[in-house]
């Protein structure tokens, strides 16, 4: 006979009593625990997933009840799954991978963005997740045939913070708001501060027993009252900061500040109501104010860091000026951004933004592209040109087409790039994390010690030393030592056309030894143009016609200077990275490319070429039939850049797939010493090897499908904006504006922030070293320590501003600074 088991009186996490009805439950220790509701059972699992099972054993009470989600936002985020509604911000990376820019609310801390982080990257399906300290922006990364973006965005309410598609205009106001609502908290700690302390001093002041016990004890009760709007409303999100974190079984930052701050209160409570012992609400309410007012101005310093990429962002206007009825109907329609297609047609008046990437279809004008490229000239804008979504119009009327939306345009995508060189961390910034999440519990260690040594030796001055060594340690400067700089390097050399596009680049070019740069397209412009051509069969004509046919499928640079028009149609067509194209023509086969590589393919010796210029080889199977002679010009800011790199004492290598006596040609205009020339992707990649096997930390620079590997292969590479995806792809940085000069101005701005970063580990650490010891021996009142503690994440974070970039200046090639040593 079956007997049916009785429900458990209680919740396993909350402690509540389980509802009769179905069970839910969760696995604990090999043994099945009953749970009360939904969400407590996705509280429980999340806590147990994430290795955190000990908080149920060590716990004191249990937790409080985890309500599940609301229908009304269940349903809210399911919209999101909507694919018409995804377009704006999802950006479709092939087959089912797709990646989301996301708004997370509720972030206060770096123990914020971990525990997101870590909830998001539990959900099956995700690939990838990164969260920026400064803008609290995600991307992340999904494989949608797993799961749905509401379950990733539910993943977040799960744990008490609110994620939502990424929104300039609505980032702005909620950090309006938030900034609203700590200036009101500081306001108020501040009213309360002021008002305690002029019942404070005349205490100080007074000899003793110059004011009689009942004025005495008023004053205190007084104190007391106004101290408590500090303790219940300005010092909340310390609590909550707190809670959160001893939920999962972490010491954060707030931690020591939240255990200072009600254990001063309560002891002056206590003594409050007993009519003995000393109180320290004026204490309580100074070193509140004087950390908020730390954490303010801390905030406001972090988001002018970011405000370069942030300036991106909003390049977007938010309406465009739609045509309908194109050409015959020229009437504008105002038109939200976000409802735009490609195929649409827009009016963009002179001083406007230009919406979305396209092409100019009528006008000619010149647009402002300054604020993507540092590029201070405007570029002048004719039909057919390319459009980029953010910059200006400045001259003439433009109709354009649009190509690309949301998360498809060039911007979008320099944001992605920037987003992830910031939630890229660097070595030196995950041991810094570390040694702080060490250094609370260390410290709540010292303080527990140190409070038991005062209380044997001097019981009266045993809390406020205890309440002191929580807060002057607090070890927020050496969390924010090194994102503080890399955000705001990252910012100013965006500003300048370099997109750092990987966490650990900035370290690494500082370390940089030797610089490795390709011919076509880095040094030089990559426009080469024919000069000469020589014949060894057929006329110039047809020879000109059959290597338009075949260079018709390739977009190297030398390959569109062979584009023209022709009667013939290549077939089969095969590209040899590096060396260049096989096809039929007809019925024959033919080669193009470099002489070697021709050479292979129709296995007759290569015919001798005294040019200087570069040299592309036509040839079928019956044997050669031209050369065709192309020159190429240097970047107006090649000679300068190079000049500045040799200056810093770097050594300067030219690695080309190019003929000997161009490479050695450009070489010699240059200056650069060390020159190999007619390389494959397998030679530069093992010259590469061979410099670093010697001891060289190599910066590579190129543009082109062959430096691919060589880019990813170096210790930093840097791609040209005007390079292939996937040289960009393999790059750590990217020269947006195709100008070198960003080249000695990244490592110059490397070089800074290491230095930057040093100074602020360095300070971080001494001050604690210095601080730490003065507040355990007495010598430190628990105001002078929350002064101390704001002071020095301050000068932390304005130390780290020093990088971030000047409104309005833009770097060209005569004004760029030159390198360090």
């Amino acid at each position: 006979m079956n007997t049916a088991t009785p429900a458990p009186a209680a919740c396993f996490h909350c402690g509540e009593p389980v509802p009769a009805g179905p069970r839910l439950s969760i696995r604990y220790r090999e043994q099945e625990q009953a749970v009360c509701c939904a969400g407590c059972q996705a509280v429980a699992q999340s806590i147990l997933d994430a290795g955190l099972g000990d908080y149920y054993a060590q716990r004191d009470r249990p937790a409080d009840r985890a309500a599940p989600l609301a229908d009304e936002l269940l349903e809210q985020l399911r919209l999101y799954d909507d694919p018409a509604l995804q377009a704006g911000f999802v950006h479709a990376e092939g087959g089912d991978t797709r990646e989301a820019s996301l708004m997370i609310e509720g972030i206060v801390c770096a123990a914020c963005v971990w525990l997101n982080e870590r909830q998001l990257a539990r959900v099956p399906g995700v690939q990838a997740v990164s969260i920026n300290y400064s803008t609290h922006r995600a991307r992340v990364r999904w494989d949608n045939a797993r799961v749905q973006l509401s379950q990733i965005l539910r993943a977040v309410a799960d744990i008490g913070y609110r994620a939502q598609p990424y929104d300039a205009a609505r980032q702005e106001a909620a950090q309006e708001q938030e900034r609203k609502r700590a200036l009101f908290r500081l306001w108020v700690a501040g009213l309360s501060m002021m008002q305690v302390m002029m019942f404070a001093v005349p205490i100080y002041l007074a000899r003793e027993g110059e004011i009689d016990a009942v004025w005495l004890n008023l004053m205190n009760w007084a104190s007391g009252l106004l101290t408590l709007p500090v303790v219940l409303y300005s010092s909340w999100p310390f609590y909550t900061s707190s809670w959160r974190d001893l939920r999962r079984g972490r010491a954060g930052m707030d931690l020591p500040v939240s255990v200072g701050v009600l254990s001063a209160f309560g002891a002056s409570l206590i003594a409050l109501l007993a009519g003995h012992g000393e109180v320290y609400f004026d204490s309580v309410s100074m070193f509140v104010f004087l950390l908020l007012a730390g954490r303010y101005l801390e905030t406001r310093a972090r988001q002018k860091a970011g405000a370069a990429l942030e300036g991106l962002v909003k390049l977007i206007p938010a309406f465009a000026h739609r045509l309908a009825g194109w050409p015959g109907d020229t009437r504008p329609h105002e038109t939200p951004v976000g409802t735009l297609k490609p195929g649409d047609v827009l009016l963009v008046r002179p001083g406007e933004t230009i919406p979305s990437d396209g092409t100019v279809l009528d006008g000619r004008s010149e647009v402002d592209e300054a604020l993507l490229t540092g590029e201070s000239r405007p570029i002048a804008k004719q039909p057919d040109d390319a459009l980029t979504g953010g910059t200006v119009n400045r001259g003439s009327p433009l109709v354009m087409r649009v190509d690309q939306v949301g998360e498809g345009t060039r911007l979008a995508g320099i944001v992605r790039l920037l987003d992830r060189a910031l939630a890229e961390k660097p070595r030196v910034a995950l041991v810094a994390d570390r040694v702080a999440g060490w250094f609370v519990a260390i410290l709540l260690l010292v303080a527990a010690a140190t409070w038991l040594y005062w209380h044997l030796n001097d019981p009266a001055h045993a809390l406020p030393i205890t309440v002191a060594v929580l807060v002057i340690s607090c070890p927020c400067a050496l969390s924010l030592a090194t994102p503080a700089a890399l955000t705001a390097a990252t910012g100013a050399l965006a500003r300048q056309g370099v997109l750092v596009t990987r966490g650990h680049a900035l370290e690494a070019l500082s370390r940089v030894s030797d610089v490795v740069f390709d011919k076509t397209g880095t040094l030089t412009q990559g426009t080469p143009q024919v000069v000469g051509v020589t014949l060894y069969r057929s006329t110039e004509a047809e020879a000109r016609q059959l290597a338009a046919a075949l260079e018709a499928h390739s977009e190297h640079p030398l390959a569109r200077a062979l584009h023209g028009d022709t009667p013939f149609a290549a077939h089969e067509v095969v590209n040899h990275p590096g060396g260049g194209l096989t096809g039929r023509i007809g019925g024959a086969r033919f080669a193009i490319g470099g002489a070697g590589f021709v050479a292979r393919h129709t296995g007759q010796a290569i015919p001798p070429d005294d040019s200087g210029h570069t040299r592309v080889a036509l040839a079928d199977d019956t044997g050669w039939i031209a050369d065709f002679h192309l020159a190429d010009t240097l970047r107006d800011d090649a000679a300068d850049a190079v000049a500045r790199l040799r200056q810093a004492g770097l050594v300067v290598h030219l690695l080309s797939g190019d003929h000997p006596a161009a490479a050695q040609q450009v070489a010699a205009q240059l200056g650069i010493e060390r020159v190999t020339a007619s390389a494959t992707p397998e030679h530069k990649l093992a010259y590469l090897k061979t410099l670093q096997h010697n001891g060289a930390r190599v910066l590579m620079v190129g543009d082109g499908v062959n430096d691919a590997p060589v880019l990813a292969a170096a210790d930093v590479s840097m791609a040209m904006g005007a390079a292939t995806d996937v040289a960009q792809a393999a790059g750590d940085a990217v020269l947006y504006d195709n100008r070198l000069a960003g080249v000695p101005l990244a490592l110059r701005t490397a070089r800074a922030t290491r230095r930057i970063i040093r100074q602020n580990l360095g300070w971080a650490l001494g001050y604690n070293v210095v601080a730490l010891p003065l507040a355990v021996a007495g010598l430190v009142t628990p105001w002078l320590a929350s002064l101390g503690m704001a002071l020095s994440s301050l000068i932390v974070v304005g130390n780290a501003l020093r990088l971030a970039p000047t409104p309005g200046r833009h770097r060209n090639a005569a004004t760029a600074p030159h390198l360090e040593k």
